[in-house]
């Protein structure tokens, strides 16, 4: 099997969403182009991580850059995607590790997020080397410092729009309760 890399430089759309209830959601990543659409399944603290990782990536940009590049400091209104995700909404692939960087050439932030199961690279971002298995399934995304904002931002509201933490534990409320582990088992 080849390794098949869906390749976003830029994507018209890069958004994460979630479908089903809260307590048994399916988490997305979704980039689009044009009529092109690739839907990658991950965990919900798989999409907290990656929102968390990209706004400090982001801060960490402008502080060394002394504020001249260009990332945008908050995410501004026109870049707010609130739209539901892009259907038809099929699974190419479950993620297992994601890499990110900053391009300071092109002044973009790169996502790769790579299929489970596969050899991450020494060098991630980077094509195999010679003596490396080529296989497995790769989505590569390259997105402005307003993009990544704006993504990070409905990342993190999806993963909040789930369940509510419960205040003694952190673990997630069901809405008949749950066996607080802080409570000895007794049911809050």
């Amino acid at each position: 099997m080849a390794r098949l890399v869906f390749d976003y430089d830029p994507p018209d759309r890069f958004v994460a969403g979630a479908v089903g209830q809260p307590g048994a959601r399916t988490f997305f990543l979704q980039a689009r182009s044009g009529n092109r659409l690739t839907s990658v399944v991950l965990e919900k603290a798989q999409v907290a991580a990656l929102a968390e990782r990209v706004e400090e990536l982001l801060d960490e940009v402008l502080r060394r850059s002394g504020g001249t590049a260009a990332v945008p400091a908050l995410t501004p209104g026109r870049a707010t995607d609130d739209d539901p995700l892009d259907t038809p909404l099929t699974e190419d692939f479950r993620v297992g590790t994601m890499s990110l960087a900053w391009d300071p050439d092109a002044e973009r932030v790169l996502i790769e997020c790579y299929a489970e199961g596969m050899d991450i690279p020494l060098e991630p971002l980077q094509p195999p080397a010679d003596n490396e298995e080529d296989d497995g399934q790769i989505l590569r995304v390259s997105i402005t410092g307003t993009t990544a904002r704006a993504f990070a931002q409905r990342a993190t509201a999806v993963v909040a729009a789930g369940r509510p933490p419960c205040p003694f534990c952190g673990n997630p409320l069901d809405p008949d309760g749950h066996l607080c582990p802080r409570a000895n088992g007794h049911r809050r």
